[in-house]
């Protein structure tokens, strides 16, 4: 690789932590700059690497958010767990799936998401007091561990962003609260995608390693501005990002 490759790479993973921290979704930065950069790459090896660069970076927007953030380990810890199982299932089906099909669903969910968004202003910007019923908690954990887990695993654009609509919709948590929750999650996601890549050899440790110093950067700068700013820093990105991944799925897709 040119030194131009490695400058273009760090940066990217750079900006991919700081949006990944903030509302998810890093990875349509990072997974285009390594395909192109390094077009000889199978997709599986790509993805591999950004799953070793996004665990790092996941981790520390983490541990940056429970220093501030209260979160429900007792929920976090099974949805952790069942996201990381999962993701490996997922991860394991990449093969298996029609990427033609797949990605017009995603967009569909994604566009559904911004306007959901939009039309309810009042959506994440404040934490209902109420505690949710053990049903909405256990289904929560199930939908966030299990099925936006084997998502994050098999594809992954957007998957941070579909947790974070998940904790406010169905626990009523603001989004800071919410985006902090995403990252246990994705944490859980990330790792067990990672290791059924690693068992299978498509890694590039060297690579994924030097990104992840990077992306740890962006995300903890990432997750002291959305604590700083609050959840409507966080909306606002979210709509912005989600806006870039329906563009850039539609151009995968169509172009």
């Amino acid at each position: 690789m040119a030194w131009l490759d490695w400058g273009v790479l760090m940066a990217a993973a750079t900006a991919a932590g700081w949006v990944d921290a903030v509302v998810g979704g890093g990875g349509l930065i990072l997974l285009p700059a390594i395909l192109i950069t390094m077009p000889q790459l199978s997709p599986q090896m790509a993805l591999a690497t950004n799953k070793l660069t996004a665990i790092n970076g996941t981790a520390a927007a983490v541990f940056t958010f429970s220093r501030k953030v209260a979160l429900q380990w007792r929920l976090m810890v099974p949805a952790g767990v069942l996201a990381a199982v999962f993701a490996g299932l997922g991860a394991a089906a990449v093969s298996l799936i029609d990427r033609a099909l797949f990605i017009p669903i995603i967009m569909v969910l994604l566009i559904a998401v911004a306007v959901f968004v939009t039309m309810r202003p009042t959506l994440g910007t404040t934490l209902i007091h109420h505690r949710p019923s053990q049903l909405r908690v256990w289904t929560t954990v199930l939908v966030a561990g299990g099925a936006i887990g084997f998502y994050d695993g098999l594809f992954g654009p957007g998957t941070g962003t579909f947790l974070i609509i998940t904790f406010a919709v169905m626990l009523g948590t603001e989004f800071v609260r919410s985006a902090a929750m995403a990252k246990v999650i994705n944490l859980g996601s990330n790792f067990g995608a990672l290791v059924y890549f690693a068992a299978t050899g498509n890694v590039w440790w060297t690579l994924g390693l030097a990104m992840a110093a990077c992306n740890v950067l962006g995300a903890v700068v990432g997750a002291r501005m959305a604590l700083a700013k609050g959840a409507g820093f966080i909306r606002i990105v979210l709509l912005v990002v989600v806006v870039v991944m329906v563009i850039r799925l539609g151009w995968q897709q169509f172009a």
